[in-house]
């Protein structure tokens, strides 16, 4: 099992303190012979449409030295989890998390903005300070 990302923990209470339950802890899908991690699962009841919206969650920090290569390695990861649980999930929305910092200071440049907007990369942004959820972009 891959070690915990240093936000883990505090996504994991800023879903919930957004009304979500987590429901994995990781979300373990088997693939072939090769087990994947998504860092967390959670679904959130909607009561006005008495229906369950279920989402899958990779966080991201961000702590490595280049940032455009630690988005190469989280858009690789965030496609190949999304191929799988289309096809195993396919009710599962993933979310890429990162925390408000990334997103203002890099995630708001052309490269980022691009490769999100071509594979429809849809994300979480938190506030790792207050665990709190701040925004989504589907």
């Amino acid at each position: 099992m891959p070690a915990k990302d240093t936000f883990h923990d505090i996504l994991k209470l800023a879903l919930q303190n957004d009304g979500w339950t987590i429901t994995h802890d990781p979300l373990t899908l088997q693939i072939g012979l090769r087990q994947v991690y998504i860092d967390l699962g959670a679904k959130k009841i909607i009561a006005a449409q008495k229906d369950n919206r279920e989402i899958a969650v990779e966080v991201k920090t961000f702590a490595g030295a280049s940032n455009v290569a630690e988005f190469h390695l989280a858009v690789g990861q965030f496609l190949n989890y999304r191929s799988i649980l289309r096809r195993q999930q396919p009710n599962r929305t993933l979310y890429l998390a990162i925390s408000t910092e990334i997103y203002t200071s890099f995630f708001k440049e052309e490269l980022p903005q691009i490769s999100i907007e071509d594979y429809q990369i849809k994300l979480l942004i938190f506030e790792p300070d207050t665990a709190e959820v701040l925004q989504w972009i589907n």
